[in-house]
């Protein structure tokens, strides 16, 4: 198991010196400045941030929120940047050093994505747009989930026939180097897939 707690200390210290308004401009959050927090979305839910804290809850219950999505939060708020989205897609490889990630990302996202709805694409489709996503134009079955304002990620599927199995991608914006380190986006998909299993009932 990874060890989250430095990248969570060290995104706390990088959060408080950097100057909220324009965190919020450049994530696409909002920011109050009377009660010094940021509303932000992440994939089914909204979080708020206390700045200069870094204290994280759910906006609803205001419950505990797991140190994995509080780094992934943190991680947003501080890296985010002005660039625009292309509407482009790259593949995890194609991200900075992705390809020193790739085993990792494929054992927790790609193998994952294929086992779980490899043989009921449709599922897919349907959970994605359940949590906010939209149907692609990818493969044969595709969603593309914004896991964060300016994080589209879209999953996508190939059905399988008698000489091959199912097969299936994940694919990014090719702005996401401007938005996340590629580490992050090691993990990101994983969250999101097995929410939309649970979603799916599944």
């Amino acid at each position: 198991m990874i060890n989250l707690n430095p990248a969570h200390e060290k995104a706390l210290r990088e959060l408080a010196g950097l100057v909220p308004e324009e965190i919020a401009r450049r994530a696409s959050v909002q920011y109050n400045p009377d009660s010094g927090v940021f509303t932000v979305p992440f994939l089914d839910s909204s979080y708020i941030v206390k700045f200069p804290s870094g204290e994280i809850c759910t906006e609803k219950e205001g419950g505990e929120v797991s140190l994995t999505n509080r780094v992934c939060i943190l991680h947003y708020l501080t890296h985010a940047s002005d660039h625009a989205l292309t509407g482009r897609y790259v593949t995890f490889k194609e991200l900075p050093n992705g390809s020193i990630y790739v085993p990792p990302f494929t054992n927790r996202a790609i193998r994952p994505l294929v086992s779980i709805f490899g043989g009921r694409p449709e599922k897919l489709v349907e959970a994605g747009e359940k949590i906010g996503g939209a149907k692609a134009d990818a493969g044969d079955w595709a969603v593309t989930v914004s896991i964060f304002p300016k994080v589209p990620v879209t999953f996508v599927l190939w059905e399988g026939d008698d000489e091959f199995p199912p097969s299936g991608n994940i694919l990014f914006d090719s702005s996401a180097p401007m938005q996340l380190e590629t580490e992050d986006y090691a993990l990101l998909p994983g969250l999101a897939i097995f929410l939309m299993k649970k979603v799916a009932g599944l």
